[in-house]
């Protein structure tokens, strides 16, 4: 990402897409379903974890996500892999599910206390952005 603060992977893979068809003129380069290859197996493979995450496969961490396709703007569904890239958007995810663990069903967060984070990350950025810093 180039520093957007979406923290939309969705809304990353459509920029990919998007950009390699219009740097290219070609519509018909980089396919959905290997746009979808890139954000699994692909960043676990940069993370260096490919033989833990990326893909459902025996052995590997089961991190899984669902996602909502019965909705207004997901409908009619024709190509899986193209509404997940073009489409569908973080807030689609209705269940998470990291190494065998939900961690949020039905949108609701199970493992932690959303507002407590968004204190904490709250206080992060006051630090990054320098608040309280006399500035020349």
């Amino acid at each position: 990402s180039a520093s957007n603060n979406n923290l939309d992977l969705f809304g990353e893979m459509a920029m990919c897409a998007k950009l390699h068809k219009a740097f290219s003129a070609d519509p018909t380069v980089l396919c959905a379903e290997k746009v979808v290859e890139m954000a699994t197996l692909g960043g676990a493979r940069v993370l260096g974890m490919a033989d833990r995450i990326g893909s459902v496969t025996p052995g590997k961490w089961a991190d899984i996500i669902l996602v909502n396709m019965n909705k207004p703007h997901l409908t009619p569904l024709y190509n899986p892999f193209s509404h997940l890239v073009y489409a569908a958007s973080g807030a689609d995810v209705v269940t998470s599910i990291i190494d065998g663990r939900v961690v949020m069903k039905d949108r609701r967060l199970l493992t932690i206390d959303l507002n407590e984070v968004m204190d904490a990350v709250r206080k992060i950025g006051k630090t990054i952005a320098g608040e309280g810093v006399k500035r020349r």
